[in-house]
């Protein structure tokens, strides 16, 4: 599967302009302030302890009505808001990348289509420095880190091709509807409440179970937690279906972009 996908979607020959546009995206977006990108460490350690002293000390929340951990709700918490940013900051940008880099729709020879995986690894890096933050967490507020961690990057995979495919969709889409761009913040604000990021799937009533577990991004963000925090492992038979479905969106995503970029010139 992946050869056939690396032969339809051919970004590996770009591979050294994705890292260096990669690279100098993450660099300028903390170019000329003291800390540099050091901000990309502390900004998601102070989320987290915003989160632990919110949940814990003034809701007094817990995540398993039989847990006495005041702490166990943030850490729950944090590894949903990772997984959810990813999809959030790269599909929140996408509708605006072709537009804001309107100079290289000129280029014939400028690979449009990397854009959005920029945007995905991107993303992508703060989300690492976050997890890296989490894991340091746990370990100094006491909580055991389960060898199941090890299946967190084959868990976020499918989501990453999911994400990506969204992303080529949205960027083309963008061009000649601008009105997405001004809408996909509100969409993904109200995606994020409806998907289990501040509470657990199991709260909801029954009648709404069926809604969650048609949502990708719920399933990542829940299997997410059972390897990270939990030490399950994940749902394979619920993961090779994903990784499936992703890979035809990645697919399609990348079909349309590469076939509505003809009028990318005329519009811009």
């Amino acid at each position: 599967m992946q050869n056939d996908i690396r032969h339809t979607i051919p970004l590996w020959p770009h591979r050294r302009l994705i890292f260096q546009m990669t690279r100098r995206e993450v660099v300028g977006r903390y170019r000329g302030s003291v800390l540099g990108l050091l901000w990309s460490f502390f900004n998601p350690l102070l989320l987290l302890a915003v989160y632990t002293f919110v949940f814990s000390v003034i809701f007094k929340s817990r995540w398993n009505a039989g847990s006495d951990s005041k702490t166990e709700f943030a850490i729950v918490l944090f590894v949903g808001m990772i997984v959810f940013q990813v999809f959030s900051e790269t599909v929140n940008r996408a509708p605006s990348l072709i537009i804001s880099n309107a100079n290289y729709v000129k280029k014939v020879v400028f690979p449009l289509e990397v854009l959005p995986v920029v945007a995905l690894l991107v993303a992508l890096f703060h989300a690492a420095v976050s997890f890296f933050v989490l894991l340091l967490a746990m370990i100094v507020l006491g909580f055991k880190v389960p060898l199941t961690v090890l299946f967190f990057p084959i868990v976020v995979l499918p989501f990453l091709l999911f994400t990506l495919g969204i992303g080529w969709f949205l960027a083309s889409l963008g061009v000649y509807i601008q009105d997405i761009g001004q809408s996909i913040g509100l969409v993904t604000t109200i995606l994020m409440f409806l998907t289990p990021v501040f509470y657990p799937a199991t709260s909801l009533p029954q009648q709404y179970q069926h809604i969650i577990s048609l949502n990708p991004v719920a399933f990542v963000i829940e299997q997410s937690r059972n390897v990270v925090i939990w030490g399950t492992e994940p749902h394979w038979l619920g993961l090779s279906k994903m990784l499936l479905a992703s890979a035809i969106v990645a697919v399609l995503g990348y079909q349309w972009f590469n076939r509505t970029r003809k009028g990318f010139a005329d519009v811009l």
